[in-house]
């Protein structure tokens, strides 16, 4: 693959682009007979030899504490703000239907991340955008609070009365009000939208004045949308997420149909509920890995290739085994959200509660997928007594989630709904 033309000349740069286009393009079989490389595969290698610094952490290494005190403090800062603006992008997306297929497509690519390298600092492509996601959203927050208080004070005048004089005058500072807001929100954005874009109107009338006496307003205004809209990689974590969910409602489609079938398990019908509960014991078993396989190697088809997820399994079950029950264990409290739905305003907290929650799973997911990699690599299997052990663990652990799952479905309005809903490992959202 030749790309001279579109890689740039830093050195350090070409290395960064190489080794990133190795892990995208490791859409090879785990059996190492042949290579199959998808098309998308070979196009997030392009982008990244073309952009070769994008979802990489540009960030300085963490200053010593006792000679960089203010740095050290500075750069804490800045990656606890990082982080709380990446859980808040996710909850955003989580919340919006189709558009919750981005935050699923995020999730797998952390998870694809990990399971190629194993480093878990690869478990944060977006960190470096994601703080100004969050100034943007505090930013206009901040900008709403004098027009949301003129807005509350021009309403109470209107009931009192409508044709006096306050009522009059708030109305007008009202509409004043909002089209100095739009302009000062509109002008901090097209500055990059950092909070100092937001806290200086000022300069923001200065720069754009100087934008427009040099006639290349809209040129940089749309260069600074552009480059933070790139960055957030929309479409490919969008077309991730939709195969990603693909891959596990295939699997689980059949199972929970059987299993959700009658609502009193008396008679026959409890032989369909006993079919049905088995049946998606043994999907729940290996559904996630499975997510990882094809999140890993970026193909369709890498998400139903059983055989090799279950040759895997052989060489790290203890990792396997732990990833699955810290995934299904974080998984089940929410389910008890689905016996009320719960105001607008008031759903918030509990999406971010739940994205804190589900995003260390997909990341140990990763992790043990890449821990059974090495080791098939190495030729490490492991014992058959640690494979049982650890199967004869961890089934009974399933089936005793399946059958929590049961009842789930009277709990809340949704009814039969809520056991297709498998928010750890569809759609990322707890309601």
């Amino acid at each position: 693959m030749a790309h001279a033309s579109t890689t740039p000349d830093d050195p350090q740069l070409l290395d960064v682009a190489s080794e990133r286009e190795k892990e995208i393009l490791s859409g090879a079989e785990v059996d190492g007979d042949h290579t199959e490389v998808s098309r998308d595969s070979c196009e997030d290698a392009r982008e990244l030899l073309a952009n070769p610094s994008e979802g990489l952490l540009s960030w300085e290494p963490f200053p010593v504490p006792w000679r960089h005190p203010l740095k050290a403090m500075a750069w804490i800062i800045r990656l606890v703000w990082g982080l709380a603006s990446l859980v808040f992008f996710l909850a955003v997306t989580a919340a919006i239907p189709i558009v919750n297929f981005l935050a699923l497509g995020y999730l797998l690519e952390v998870q694809g991340r990990v399971a190629r390298t194993g480093r878990f600092r690869d478990a944060f492509p977006l960190l470096n955008d994601a703080p100004r996601f969050g100034s943007i959203a505090l930013g206009i927050w901040v900008c709403l609070m004098p027009l949301r208080l003129i807005s509350s004070m021009a309403a109470d005048a209107q009931l009192i009365d409508p044709t006096a004089a306050p009522a009059i005058r708030f109305q007008v500072a009202q509409s004043i009000l909002w089209g100095l807001t739009t302009a000062h929100i509109i002008l901090a954005l097209a500055r990059g939208g950092s909070l100092a874009c937001f806290v200086r109107p000022i300069k923001n009338v200065r720069w754009l004045w100087s934008r427009l006496r040099e006639g290349n307003y809209l040129e940089t205004a749309s260069d600074h949308v552009a480059k933070f809209v790139r960055g957030l990689r929309l479409r490919h974590h969008f077309w991730l997420g939709l195969r990603g969910f693909l891959v596990a409602f295939a699997w689980l489609l059949i199972p929970t149909a059987i299993y959700s079938a009658t609502n009193r398990p008396e008679g026959a019908s409890i032989v369909a509920v006993l079919v049905g509960g088995t049946l998606l014991t043994l999907a729940l078993s290996w559904v996630a890995f499975l997510q990882a396989h094809f999140a890993a190697e970026n193909r369709l088809s890498a998400g139903f290739e059983l055989r090799k997820v279950r040759t895997l399994w052989g060489h790290a079950p203890l990792s396997w085994a732990l990833a699955m029950i810290v995934l299904y264990a974080l998984s089940l409290p929410f389910y008890i959200f689905k016996a009320f739905s719960p105001p607008q305003d008031a759903m918030w907290p509990f999406l971010i509660i739940f994205v804190i929650s589900i995003y260390p799973t997909r990341i140990i997911t990763g992790w043990a997928y890449r821990q059974a990699v090495v080791r098939f690599e190495q030729g490490r299997r492991a014992h058959w007594s640690l494979r049982w052990l650890c199967g004869g663990v961890l089934m009974p652990l399933l089936a005793f989630y399946v059958f929590i799952l049961f009842f789930t479905q009277f709990l809340g309005a949704e009814g039969k709904r809520t056991l297709f809903q498998h928010h750890a490992l569809l759609l990322p959202s707890p309601f």
